[in-house]
């Protein structure tokens, strides 16, 4: 059975937003060469990925241009290499190599998950990664602690959630990468 990870990016206490809905704050900071190097191993470490539509939507306008292959050509690459699964109801995707999940998203990620195939990645698409979580189908979370503290904003959690803490990295930056077991 394949693995379904969530990968989001969290200020320190706990949210993936702010309050407006906005995730800028998790791209600013300073230039970290080795936190850099991490993200682009782990964006070219292979497997599918899956996104929300909004999420979806970001990326898409993003990852395949020139200004991307420019600034990060390594995840670049990987971003549009990757197979990829969106849950949306009202696009019909164009990004290369990805595929509208059909059915509702529970059903369609059980199926997923049951096939043959490497581990898939929600990246981002809150909205997704909580009902995956509350249908206890998440393997693990991935999140990168940005040393920031939003006072509100929207969490991954819906429902309460034990995890057993697999991995952890500090950056200079101020960045910390932890990985839990759900």
């Amino acid at each position: 059975m394949r693995k379904l990870r969530v990968f989001e990016s969290i200020s320190i206490d706990g949210y993936f937003t702010d309050s407006g809905g906005d995730m800028n704050w998790a791209h600013g900071g300073r230039e970290d060469a080795e936190f850099a190097d991490w993200v682009s191993g782990n964006a070219t470490s292979g497997g599918e990925l899956l996104f929300g539509r909004k999420t979806y939507q970001m990326m898409e306008a993003f990852w395949p241009t020139a200004i991307a292959a420019q600034q990060m050509p390594d995840v670049a690459m990987g971003m549009n290499a990757a197979r990829k699964y969106v849950a949306s109801r009202t696009i019909e995707p164009t990004w290369n190599n990805t595929h509208l999940l059909r059915s509702e998203l529970i059903e369609a990620m059980r199926d997923l998950k049951s096939s043959e195939g490497p581990d898939i990645t929600v990246l981002g698409s809150g909205s997704v990664a909580s009902q995956l979580g509350e249908a206890r189908l998440v393997d693990e979370y991935q999140f990168v602690m940005i040393p920031v503290a939003l006072g509100g904003g929207r969490t991954v959690f819906t429902q309460s959630c034990n995890l057993r803490l697999l991995e952890q990295r500090a950056f200079r930056c101020g960045n910390v990468v932890v990985v839990y077991a759900a």
